[in-house]
């Protein structure tokens, strides 16, 4: 793919989109459940000075580690508490992730890997984690990490790319538990049985003091919190969130078993064609025998070790998630990389015998880019502002009621978790409270004075008229009415 990496002007454009996009939307309102949760607890960290125990409404909330929340006080004591500073770590450890392609790919062949770096750039699923402040793609970067440091230390033994792997396996412990240290050990293991050839003795030896430096590099925060908490963070951590949330619908993320896999492919775009062609050309080589000399001649290496091991960590991380009994899309973003070196492959293959393609390639990663940042720019906003109280809580601010309790009315909303720290009504255990019905409201603004209501439009009604209670409505995103409430 010579002349795709000599196209000066192409690299030009793409990097200033790709930076554009990557950094672009990271201010809009904190959307979803997730977001405004974690970001709340990183808050609540920051401002206490606790860089260990995650805590939402004061009470422990020992349900990730503690990773993504050191990214989020580190850019909160650079940025402010605000969105951006939330969802800043995100970006930058998506970015390393197209990185980690492109050191891959150029291990290979220079070209390869500029190749690599230009479909992850502008593959969907990446870009949209990269702009969540979440957990998938906090620990997809590690997971990735260590892949591209086995794969270089597999194909030319060098001497510190084994603890490197070791290393991003202990950053991905740190970044969403025992799946940290789960995958890529199994990827390994895959990789070695699929191509039936056994480890080398290095790296066997490397298993033993590679595993102690992971674990030790892990240990930096599980040990405190366990020393601090003992067997509640055990209980909830480890017995709760990891193995009954894997075993049971606990959580409530039910999904077929065969979700990821049309999920992952949806996380190709725009390169899903090519994604499905490269595995319709795998299997016609596997049963027809087809020779890829000219790839192998291309790119330097004998094809067959980069796609099985590509192949096994496809498909490790999609079967040990679709095993789960809980199921959410960013679970299988690991599973996304892999993808992009197996079409990554195809579209070498596909320049090499034929110059012409090289200009679609450049059209797809570069419309990719454009769209996106077009959609962030123009779209997003109006979206994020509808399904998040931000808003909500400002309008009723600037109405004087900045100092009163927020409630949800026959519900909750997870987004009121940051926009209403400190504000909202909560139990013991932290979590938020709904107000089932008007005389409990009632009850409560006896006791606290007025407080603001976030209201379903289907339940407007029975507030507004219920004689029991003064209410007001102070403003509406779409989804949620704010309702100023006091006794009569």
């Amino acid at each position: 793919m010579t002349k795709l990496a000599n196209s000066r002007w192409f690299w030009i454009v793409f990097a200033t989109l790709t930076i554009a996009v990557y950094f672009s939307g990271l201010t809009i309102p904190l959307v979803g459940p997730d977001e405004p949760r974690y970001a709340q607890v990183a808050r609540e960290m920051f401002e206490r000075g606790d860089w260990f125990t995650p805590t939402l409404g004061g009470a422990n909330w020992f349900e990730k580690p503690a990773l993504l929340y050191w990214l989020q006080i580190v850019s909160y004591s650079v940025f402010g508490i605000t969105e951006f500073a939330a969802r800043f770590g995100s970006a930058i450890f998506g970015l390393c992730t197209v990185g980690c392609l492109w050191l891959l790919g150029r291990d290979v062949d220079k070209d390869f890997g500029n190749l690599l770096a230009v479909v992850a750039a502008s593959t969907l699923g990446i870009i949209v984690f990269a702009h969540g402040a979440s957990f998938d793609v906090i620990v997809t970067f590690p997971i990735t990490a260590a892949a591209t440091a086995f794969f270089i230390f597999e194909r030319k033994g060098r001497t510190l790319a084994l603890p490197a792997f070791y290393f991003f396996v202990g950053v991905a412990l740190l970044a969403k538990g025992l799946i940290g240290i789960v995958l890529p050990y199994t990827i390994v293991g895959v990789y070695y049985l699929i191509s039936w050839k056994p480890p080398s003795k290095k790296f066997l030896l490397s298993v033993v003091w590679g595993t102690a430096l992971a674990l030790a590099l892990a240990a930096v925060w599980y040990l405190p919190m366990y020393l601090t908490h003992g067997y509640t963070f055990i209980d909830e951590f480890f017995i709760q969130h990891h193995f009954q949330r894997y075993t049971t619908n606990k959580y409530l993320h039910p999904q077929p078993f065969y979700f990821f896999f049309w999920v992952l492919p949806l996380m190709t775009i725009p390169w899903l064609p090519f994604f499905i062609a490269a595995i319709i050309r795998w299997l016609l080589d596997i049963f027809h025998y087809r020779d890829t000399e000219t790839l192998r001649n291309k790119m330097g290496l004998e094809v067959k070790q980069l796609r099985l091991f590509a192949i096994a960590w496809l498909v490790v991380p999609l079967l040990f998630f679709s095993f789960s009994s809980s199921k959410l899309p960013g679970y299988i973003l690991p599973s996304v990389l892999p993808a992009i070196v197996i079409t990554g492959m195809f579209l070498e293959r596909l320049i090499t015998k034929n110059e012409v393609w090289r200009f679609p390639v450049q059209v797809f990663a570069l419309g990719m880019l454009l769209i996106v940042y077009i959609a962030i720019s123009f779209a997003l906003p109006s979206y994020a502002d509808q399904e998040s109280v931000k808003s909500l809580i400002a309008a009723a601010d600037l109405r004087g009621f900045s100092e009163s309790k927020v409630m949800g009315y026959q519900s909750v909303s997870h987004n009121a978790e940051f926009y209403a720290s400190g504000r909202l009504l909560g139990g013991p255990d932290g979590k938020q409270q709904r107000v089932p019905d008007i005389p409990s409201v009632n009850t409560i603004t006896s006791q606290v004075g007025p407080v603001l209501l976030l209201v379903r439009p289907n339940k407007l009604e029975e507030v507004v008229s219920n004689e029991a209670i003064k209410a007001e409505v102070l403003a509406f995103n779409g989804k949620l009415y704010i309702v100023a409430v006091s006794p009569q």
